[in-house]
């Protein structure tokens, strides 16, 4: 990576963890800081917005929805510390794009091969639910991302919410006639007028990997496919 590219995102790493435009979102997540879950009392919780992680040439991009009020927000980095990132970098890792299946902290030693991680809210959201304000407040955090993510030719969008901030984002919601969208569906893959190729699936929440509605096969596939289209391209 350049030095000005590294530049640019150190920059926009620095406007991301600066951001106070949410005051619910900011006080949700400087008391979760504070208070605790109990398994980390003796770990200080990094409490503030969270930037995107990985490759600056990436091919793939990741969308996912928010950081965890105990995993990402405990350790400042995208699907870091929790049971998502738990199943999200062992995809990663299983089809080349991660050196390393585990993502605990920081600096655990993880690196993003031609892989780029980000979200469609930067803050913890009470009950993992932030309002379109709010997504419209991160928005242009994403906008900055594309436009210096230019290699990038495979999204896989984890979620209907987080499919809908990379459209957006991107300014293909507002460009597409409606019955023009992709419609959203585990597995499901649209072809946008740039030439990227869009893979939405089920987001790896505990609330659907216990339920079942997201098993492994399921979850791989979506890597495996991912892997293809990168190696397509």
């Amino acid at each position: 990576m350049s030095g000005a590219r590294d530049g640019e995102f150190g920059a926009l790493e620095r406007r991301i963890h600066a951001c106070a435009l949410c005051p619910r979102l900011r006080r949700h997540c400087e008391t979760v800081a504070r208070l605790k879950r109990r398994a980390y009392l003796d770990q200080r919780y990094w409490g503030k917005p969270v930037a995107g992680f990985g490759d600056p040439r990436a091919r793939l991009l990741v969308v996912g929805l928010a950081p965890a009020a105990h995993g990402a927000n405990r350790t400042g980095r995208m699907f870091t510390g929790d049971s998502s990132g738990e199943w999200l970098y062992a995809a990663l890792h299983a089809h080349g794009f991660a050196n390393q299946p585990d993502s605990l902290a920081r600096d655990d030693g993880l690196r993003l091969r031609d892989a780029f991680v980000t979200a469609a809210a930067r803050c913890a959201p009470p009950g993992n639910r932030p309002t379109r304000l709010e997504l419209e407040h991160c928005r242009p955090f994403l906008e900055r991302e594309l436009t210096l993510l230019g290699r990038v030719r495979v999204v896989v969008a984890l979620g209907s919410i987080a499919q809908r901030a990379y459209l957006e984002a991107a300014g293909w919601w507002s460009a597409l006639a409606p019955r023009q969208r992709p419609r959203f569906g585990h597995g499901a893959e649209a072809q946008l007028p740039d030439g990227r190729v869009l893979v939405t699936s089920y987001h790896p929440s505990r609330q659907n990997t216990q339920t079942g509605r997201l098993t492994r096969p399921m979850w791989t596939a979506i890597f495996a496919r991912a892997r293809a289209l990168v190696d397509r391209a």
